[in-house]
């Protein structure tokens, strides 16, 4: 049996914003990847490596998480809710959420997929006497991420914007850290921990260290990000390439390709639905042809709808380009 490691702090409270407008129905961390919200896929590793105790902070949409998530046991452990009443960030909500952790924890991104073996992490983390050890991985994609600096001992010497030609290191979004980093910020300040709290570290030796990892990056950050990473999961797990979600309803004569289908989405007859994601209530009438769309229902208040100027109307719903 797998002994026990510390506690894990899921950050989820984001508001999704390059996700949109399919976080205008669920948090990002709730939306469904294999028909398993990412969130459970989350507890799920924890929990099958060790972790048993979870803390998992909430701001955008919160009743999505708590609904799939409850008190933990379905998915193999106990988890607890920090509230932020406003977005606190990624140093200000482990701030937040300190007294239900304990003097060291894991922190994992509630937005991203990469198996890390995290006894190694965490054994890695206490035979150096780091303050902060992050996951890292080369980087896949690196016009496109940042990463992290470090010298030949593998210590952090700072951090680099996408597109840096020193090559740097790839942060794959789960790192173990001491809880008394987070203790010099004041509670309910928003705070950032790269960008910010992780950078005064730096100016001390010895405090942020990298540990490299084997395992393979997924990210749920765009709409293309997370129609991508749903077919490599499907095909890991020997899924479809259409995945329908609950209680929703295929006309025979509909055609549906590399698409995906939340719950309660209707199609009607004749329907062409191609590399589509179609959200929660979703209904497509008759005849309806789609290409490359993510597509919810018209959110409330509509007002939301006038941050993302590419969509298009389609009755009740609103279609974004993907």
């Amino acid at each position: 049996m797998t002994a026990t490691l510390p506690p894990a702090l899921v950050l989820a409270a984001g508001l999704g914003t390059r996700l949109r407008p399919l976080t205008f129905c669920r948090a990002k961390a709730a939306v469904p990847v294999g028909g398993v919200p990412l969130i459970c896929r989350h507890l799920t590793r924890l929990a099958a490596r060790g972790v048993r105790d979870v803390v998992v902070n909430l701001h955008h949409r919160p009743d999505t998480i708590t609904a799939v998530v409850g008190d933990g046991a379905a998915w193999g452990c106990r988890v607890r809710y920090s509230w932020e009443r406003v977005l606190l960030g990624s140093a200000g909500g482990p701030r937040r959420a300190l007294p239900l952790l304990d003097d060291r924890f894991f922190l994992v991104n509630g937005d991203t997929l990469c198996d890390v073996d995290l006894r190694a992490l965490f054994d890695a983390h206490l035979a150096r006497n780091a303050r902060v050890t992050l996951a890292v991985t080369p980087n896949p994609a690196p016009q496109r991420y940042g990463g992290v600096l470090t010298d030949t001992d593998g210590w952090v010497r700072g951090f680099a914007r996408a597109g840096d030609p020193r090559n740097p290191a790839h942060f794959v979004g789960v790192q173990i850290v001491d809880a008394a980093v987070f203790e010099t910020l004041r509670d309910g300040d928003p705070a950032a921990s790269i960008g910010g709290l992780y950078d005064t570290l730096l100016a001390h030796a010895g405090h942020v260290a990298v540990h490299h990892v084997v395992g393979h990056f997924r990210d749920i950050g765009t709409t293309a990000d997370y129609l991508e990473t749903t077919r490599e999961v499907a095909a890991d797990e020997g899924r479809p390439t259409v995945f329908v979600g609950l209680r929703s309803v295929v006309h025979p004569s509909a055609r549906l390709e590399r698409s995906v289908l939340w719950d309660d989405v209707t199609v009607g007859a004749g329907c062409i639905v191609t590399d589509c994601i179609l959200a929660d209530g979703v209904h497509l009438a008759e005849g309806t042809t789609l290409d490359r769309q993510a597509v919810i229902l018209m959110p409330l208040p509509s007002e939301e709808a006038t941050a993302l100027p590419e969509a298009t109307r389609i009755g009740d719903l609103l279609a974004v380009p993907i």
